[in-house]
């Protein structure tokens, strides 16, 4: 599955995934509410446009609201196309030494962090075996890891790397335990 990943003479991959198709496409489905309800809206107002335009003969009164129109089509489904036609390019994997996110549609971008950089990350969790994990670097730099499908295989990659926290049954238990909260941060102590 290795996605044309340019690793450095000896690195090797440890864990490779891939974001979860629906999880990733409606992952900002708040947007697209809002994005429907404007739409709604100016659709009713490029109704009142027809009308008048018909009524005074005035033809801008009919193309006053199509700008806005247009953009509550892209507010409301706009990004979710994006974001699934993304999808097909969104890659994340683990190495012995680095973190790697592939991303992008048009500008395919790779980004890494290195794994004796991080310093602290935390899963959200989405679902039953579905989370996004975020991996930072002090305040400078974070990578996020959108919609994974298993993301204790991951996080147990960064613990070992991070050389702290529980042991790999001991993380789960703690994720477990965190299922119904907001997240669960895990940092690395101060030496």
């Amino acid at each position: 599955m290795r996605r044309h990943l340019a690793l450095a003479a000896g690195e090797e991959v440890r864990w490779e995934g891939r974001a979860a198709p629906r999880c990733y496409t409606f992952r900002h489905w708040r947007h697209a509410i809002f994005g429907i309800i404007f739409l709604v809206i100016c659709s009713y107002w490029q109704v009142l446009g027809i009308d008048m335009a018909k009524e005074y003969g005035s033809l801008w009164l009919a193309w006053l609201p199509a700008p806005f129109v247009f953009t509550g089509l892209c507010l409301a489904f706009g990004h979710l196309l994006y974001a699934r036609l993304e999808w097909n390019h969104v890659y994340y994997a683990i190495t012995d030494r680095r973190l790697l996110v592939k991303s992008g549609l048009f500008g395919r971008r790779i980004e890494s962090l290195e794994l004796s950089e991080i310093t602290y990350f935390s899963l959200l969790p989405q679902g039953e075996q579905l989370g996004t994990l975020r991996v930072h670097k002090g305040k400078e730099k974070s990578l996020t890891l959108h919609c994974l499908e298993y993301p204790r295989r991951a996080t147990g990659l960064l613990e070992e790397a991070m050389g702290q926290g529980p042991s790999a049954d001991e993380g789960c238990a703690l994720l477990d335990a965190g299922r119904g909260t907001q997240g669960v941060n895990f940092e690395l102590p101060d030496k």
